[in-house]
């Protein structure tokens, strides 16, 4: 989807970076060798991006650090976007579907820090899960979001991640990606 509306596969693979978690950040050399990219096509693309504002730049010592502004307007929009090019939203919706009582939803591993490296690794907590139904559904969201999805099903994680989803308890959602709440928070414990 995303590939159709911006050409620049760099362009699309900062985004990635900054926009999934606005609690990353990097820096020229550091980015080339992380996405394997030139530095002369990454330089381009965050002097693009941060001329329109959408990064922040800081020198910190001789070397620039950039990371998402998330002061910009488009900010909220951008992230959504970049939910959706990964196909978080669908994760989401197809476990709260029928898995049971979910506490939360993490991702962790490559994209909770901005690489798109093909598999997805998805923490759900809560008690009583569908086993049965999230075998299955690997398969289906595979084939939806063409990325490979890989689970954990635990009743508690207290590892590092990007929460994705959140409930109260009460079966209330406090953030859902793309859908009602927009609080998305970075677990570092």
């Amino acid at each position: 989807m995303l590939e159709t509306l911006i050409t620049s596969k760099t362009r699309i693979r900062i985004l990635v970076k900054f926009f999934i978690n606005a609690a990353n950040n990097g820096h020229l050399r550091g980015l080339a060798e992380e996405l394997n990219e030139s530095t002369n096509a990454i330089r381009k693309e965050l002097n693009n991006l941060s001329e329109a504002g959408y990064l922040e730049k800081e020198a910190i010592q001789n070397r620039i650090s950039y990371k998402a502004n998330i002061k910009h307007p488009l900010f909220t929009t951008l992230q959504k976007i970049v939910y959706q090019h990964l196909g978080l939203d669908a994760i989401v919706e197809m476990i709260l579907d029928r898995m049971g009582v979910v506490n939360s939803i993490m991702i962790i591993g490559d994209y909770a820090n901005g690489n798109d490296s093909g598999t997805i690794a998805v923490v759900v907590v809560g008690e009583a899960l569908n086993a049965e139904y999230i075998d299955q559904l690997a398969g289906k969201i595979e084939n939806v979001i063409h990325r490979k999805v890989q689970f954990i099903i635990t009743q508690e994680y207290s590892g590092k991640g990007l929460v994705i989803y959140e409930s109260d308890g009460t079966g209330r959602d406090l953030s859902v990606t793309g859908q009602k709440a927009q609080k998305i928070k970075v677990k570092t414990d």
